[in-house]
């Protein structure tokens, strides 16, 4: 090989990986709604495999991806139709399904003894994932250097996606450094970097990073930035502010002082009886729904259901944002 076509080797990698991302498989309308759609019950802990499978029979790496998850979640380790699907995502370039590949050590078909076989062993995987996803972090993809960090657990590469605004990335590096990962010269030079992150994230837009950043303003009794940040992390969606906001609306001693609104408070709390697929929230909504109604007239009560049909027409669906690579 020639020094120019050594040279050369590496952008003509990185030209074709884009290239291939570029070529996404292109899905009919009725095929994306059921990815959508199985996505979204899925992040509701519901059971999303019909529609996630239109899609991903369809050729989308990220329906495969999230197919593959829930096959192995409900199984409990890797089933040989987890595998396939991961294998499937892997090859069209899906870095979270080279992740899981990778780390098939950790599954629990290892002690079952009955782990899928591949053409790529789990190092085959890393190998790839590393090669695949460092043109592209340095290219500027911060999700790419995000799954760096996943693969090397090296802080450096969570450090600068989260530099370059990933907001799930500030999410998480503020969350290694209350652990105490990196040295901080005084303790209030970590706490300052912690919040600066949390705050980072939630304007960034990261549901998780909106209810630390909220949680934190509330630790420090600072009110109205608190109340601001709780009402935007309930119209992301996510459970645990939503929770919180709608039960402070029916609490006149809530600590936002946020004035009473039965008919909010009883809506969004009705929205919650839709999470019957697992979690925390419904037992929780089935207890105080009845607290908050002993409180109404009838009518209020249909202006609540109004209210609630309003809300779920014009918001994000509810969601537990499990970790794209959870356990």
């Amino acid at each position: 090989m020639t020094a120019r076509a050594a040279l050369l080797k590496p952008l003509a990698t990185f030209i074709a990986l884009i290239s291939a991302q570029i070529q996404a498989t292109q899905l009919t309308p009725d095929q994306i709604n059921a990815k959508e759609k199985g996505i979204e019950l899925y992040n509701q802990h519901k059971d999303p495999e019909q529609e996630l499978r239109i899609a991903a029979q369809a050729g989308d790496k990220e329906a495969q991806y999230y197919l593959a998850e829930d096959l192995r979640r409900t199984s409990r380790y890797m089933t040989a139709e987890a595998y396939s699907w991961y294998t499937a995502a892997a090859e069209q370039g899906d870095l979270y399904a080279m992740r899981r590949l990778s780390s098939m050590e950790d599954d629990l078909c290892i002690a079952m003894g009955n782990c899928p076989k591949g053409k790529k062993s789990a190092e085959d995987w890393h190998q790839q994932l590393l090669s695949t996803a460092t043109p592209l972090a340095e290219s500027g993809n911060n999700e790419a250097m995000y799954l760096l960090y996943k693969a090397t657990d090296e802080i450096e590469w969570l450090e600068k996606s989260a530099a370059t605004g990933n907001a799930h990335a500030q999410f998480w590096l503020a969350l290694r450094y209350t652990e105490g990962k990196k040295f901080f010269l005084f303790p209030w030079e970590r706490h300052e970097a912690i919040d600066d992150l949390f705050r980072k994230s939630a304007e960034g837009g990261d549901p998780k990073g909106i209810s630390e950043h909220y949680g934190s303003l509330l630790k420090e009794k600072k009110i109205e930035p608190a109340r601001y940040w709780l009402k935007k992390g309930a119209e992301t969606g996510y459970t645990v502010p939503f929770f919180e906001y709608a039960y402070f609306l029916s609490d006149p001693n809530n600590p936002l002082n946020l004035p009473v609104d039965l008919v909010a408070s009883y809506g969004l709390m009705s929205l919650l009886l839709e999470l019957d697929g697992g979690g925390d929230m419904l037992p929780l909504a089935k207890d105080e729904l009845p607290r908050i109604a002993a409180q109404m007239t009838p009518e209020q009560i249909k202006q609540a259901e109004a209210f609630a049909k309003e809300w779920k027409a014009t918001h994000p669906p509810l969601s537990y944002f499990p970790e794209k690579l959870g356990f």
